[in-house]
């Protein structure tokens, strides 16, 4: 199958924004677009059939009018939206959903659904709220020197290049616990921090040579990975964790990061794990 980005639809505004994005993402990577519409009460009638076809029609009218040079295809599949979403995603190169949808896709990022494909997904799942209000050509993207992180930060360097835009890699460094008599090992913190603010900006020497096209920046920060996010996602156009990783993005998707990173940063975001199946 031709490399494409497969979106869900279900005829809700988030899942119409989600197509608009996806159209622009594939007509500046390259890439074909599907479009895909699970019916769960195909068994009903042909009034929810009736129903699903003119859902997936109408996306599928959409994203043919935003840019005819990207090919379109649309599939209408029986099923749970969940599992077969999931199988559908091993051929695509991303997915693209809404944050919050209607039938199938009810309760996306709060419910099952969202968590369940950014968790399980064979590749990038990109979560979209609404419509772009405004450009910034920025990427933002989360590293903490975690294989989960590394893959994030070549898919961000991907989408950068087809944006023409910055890429800015953050890293967040979280204190440990201390005792009320913290103030006494404020010293060894500092050490600390300082010794893995060094450590992640010499992981980001390495990409900016590879990527000389790219204008890559880097920010090392103390403090919880969610605020230099929310932070530094509030001027980008989208931004990009791995899902798992160490220190303070570990169990991105299923702990609280991930959770936090989807409810409260405004743009797109991309939640990236490994694949395993040779692409």
């Amino acid at each position: 199958m031709t490399r494409h980005i497969m979106v869900g639809v279900d005829g809700s505004a988030p899942a119409t924004a989600a197509v608009d994005w996806a159209v622009a993402d594939a007509g500046g990577r390259g890439l074909a677009l599907r479009l895909v519409h699970v019916c769960e009460q195909w068994p009903y009638g042909p009034d929810s059939i009736e129903y699903c076809e003119g859902t997936l029609a109408a996306a599928g009218d959409r994203a043919r009018a935003l840019d005819r040079g990207v090919q379109v295809t649309t599939d209408l599949l029986p099923g749970n939206v969940i599992e077969t979403l999931i199988k559908e995603s091993a051929a695509a190169d991303t997915v693209v959903l809404g944050s919050r949808g209607l039938g199938g896709f009810a309760g996306l990022i709060l419910g099952s659904v969202g968590m369940g494909l950014a968790g399980h997904a064979a590749g990038p799942v990109v979560i979209v709220r609404g419509p772009a209000r405004a450009r910034h050509d920025l990427v933002v993207v989360g590293d903490d020197g975690s294989e989960h992180s590394a893959v994030a930060v070549e898919y961000a360097i991907e989408q950068a290049r087809a944006r023409n835009a910055a890429l800015h890699v953050v890293y967040a460094w979280q204190s440990p616990l201390m005792s009320p008599y913290a103030a006494a090992y404020n010293s060894l913190l500092e050490e600390d921090f300082q010794q893995a603010a060094r450590a992640a900006a010499e992981r980001v020497a390495p990409w900016r040579e590879k990527n000389p096209d790219v204008r890559i920046t880097d920010e090392q920060l103390p403090g919880h990975p969610v605020n230099a996010l929310i932070k530094t996602g509030a001027t980008a156009d989208l931004v990009v964790v791995g899902s798992r990783g160490r220190g303070g993005f570990a169990s991105a998707v299923l702990g609280s990061v991930s959770h936090a990173v989807l409810h409260h940063v405004t743009c797109p975001v991309a939640v990236i794990r490994p694949r395993h199946d040779g692409r």
